[in-house]
């Protein structure tokens, strides 16, 4: 083989290279934003404190929570890819913080307590036979309700008025989307029954309140 061929043969195989590496190059994920948790206070800190206080209705809980949140958001920023954003980041490590804040407060106090606490209300909305005493009045347009800020401003304040447990209850379902088990071990409760009756009875309370405040207003 003479030096012209054996030319050719270098030049081809290194055309051939330089393709595989482009190819690899261009096939490669991008690498994840750079993220300065020297602004995470400033520009992520009042959305977390607004994310705890709704959960745990403790002013001061909720900024140590929001301390805690950063502390292990810091510890763990390798495992940042830039697959979603910052704050959708800094919020999920806060949700397991709230949650474990939760099943410990809950270990000491059971919510199944709420229970016996709440019948008399409860039982006040139906008859000895067990049919409705006052039945729910029906709802005109609720899909442009949905629709309406004001209203979303009454809800607000409907949940507000809740009280503290079967608040945390129906945010940690309807809100954050806890499914039955992981309630139940959170909120210490006992049986998927109890949740069951307590989740009804916190939908009767914010539907009188919406009653009286919205669509009976």
């Amino acid at each position: 083989m003479n030096n012209a061929n054996m030319t050719d043969i270098t030049l081809n195989n290194l055309a051939l290279d330089t393709n595989e590496l482009a190819l690899e190059v261009a096939t490669e994920p991008p690498p994840p934003p750079a993220i300065d948790p020297v602004t995470w206070l400033e520009e992520h800190g009042d959305a977390l404190y607004a994310y705890a206080l709704l959960r745990v209705r403790e002013p001061s809980t909720a900024e140590d929570l929001v301390q805690e949140t950063l502390v292990a958001a810091l510890n763990a920023i390798g495992s940042f890819k830039g697959q979603s954003s910052v704050r959708t980041w800094l919020t999920g490590i806060m949700k397991h913080k709230v949650i474990d804040h939760l099943r410990k407060s809950m270990r000491e106090q059971p919510l199944d307590d709420q229970i016996e606490n709440d019948q008399q209300n409860f039982d006040a909305w139906f008859d000895e036979t067990g049919k409705w005493a006052h039945r729910p009045g029906d709802w005109e347009s609720p899909e442009q309700s949905l629709e309406n800020t004001q209203f979303w401003d009454t809800m607000n304040n409907c949940i507000e008025k809740l009280p503290t447990r079967l608040r945390t209850l129906y945010i940690l379902r309807e809100f954050d989307g806890l499914d039955t088990d992981e309630i139940l071990s959170t909120l210490n409760i006992s049986s998927p029954n109890n949740l069951w009756t307590m989740l009804s009875r916190t939908r009767l309370q914010l539907r009188s309140c919406l009653e009286q405040n919205w669509f009976g207003a």
